[in-house]
């Protein structure tokens, strides 16, 4: 704007030089000469005018670049500070916020399930007397027993104050002996041919089969015994005639022929329904 006001001003101080020119060399000019001085000089002067309009906007605009360039600069910054302030504020609540999160959630839950560990590892050890809090041994005798107690003799006082559990000052129960494990054994297996042999086969669970001889006068606890060194229980498995199906009755004084086995005989290894 200023630039444009310079520029009128100075074509107006041009026009009126020229005309203060043409006015005072009138006498030495003609007419025509004249004419043609001032033709040329609004042709100048037109040429100059033009030049100036398109000259004029693009120093107008280096000028508001050149201006506007430290304003942009400093706007950046204050946005990048801004933005700087606003991070740390929230990383500040988000820190904060996690704080309270563990002293208030976390760090229970963390007490607790040690807690837990501590009675399952008392409970498993036999240590269940560390899962009560503690008391001082006489703590709660009252004052007149005390005063009784001053007047005994210090051991007799000491046992006075030391107030054992029970399961501390019962006797124990007598160890009894252990139980003799029962070694199983077979007889000695007879020929086929000889008299009063009988072939005894067991069909397992696994769908085996085996099959050995035995003599009719022995035992017959014997086939238990047979079946318990195959894998099968006793307390588990029991033995059951093929058909009809019944459990075969076995009896610690009763041989295989009392029992009914007289011939070579088959028998399922059959579970108990306990």
């Amino acid at each position: 704007m200023a630039l444009c006001s310079r520029t009128l001003l100075l074509v107006t101080i041009g026009t009126i030089a020229f005309l203060y020119l043409g006015v005072s060399r009138r006498h030495e000019l003609g007419v025509k000469d004249f004419v043609l001085l001032a033709g040329r000089f609004f042709l100048a002067l037109a040429l100059f005018s033009l030049l100036i309009s398109y000259v004029t906007p693009w120093i107008q605009s280096y000028s508001v670049t050149s201006s506007s360039i430290p304003h942009s600069n400093v706007s950046e910054v204050e946005q990048e500070q801004r933005k700087r302030r606003a991070r740390k504020e929230q990383q500040e609540k988000l820190s904060e916020k996690a704080s309270v999160y563990m002293d208030s959630v976390l760090k229970p839950r963390q007490d607790v399930k040690l807690r837990k560990q501590e009675e399952h590892f008392f409970r498993m050890t036999g240590q269940t007397w560390r899962l009560t809090e503690g008391q001082r041994l006489g703590e709660t005798e009252d004052a007149a027993n005390e005063h009784e107690i001053s007047d005994d003799s210090p051991n007799k006082e000491a046992l006075k104050k030391r107030k054992l559990p029970e399961h501390v000052t019962k006797p124990l129960p007598p160890i009894e002996p252990p139980k003799l494990k029962k070694v199983l054994s077979l007889p000695e297996e007879p020929e086929e041919t000889e008299e009063g042999a009988v072939t005894i086969a067991l069909r397992c669970p696994s769908g085996r089969v085996f099959r050995r001889r035995f003599l009719k006068t022995c035992n017959s606890q014997v086939l238990l015994d047979w079946m318990m060194k195959l894998g099968y229980h006793s307390s588990i498995y029991t033995l059951c005639t093929p058909y009809p199906r019944r459990n075969l009755e076995i009896e610690e004084g009763l041989s295989l022929e009392n029992v009914g086995i007289n011939t070579d005989s088959v028998f399922i290894v059959d579970q108990t329904d306990a």
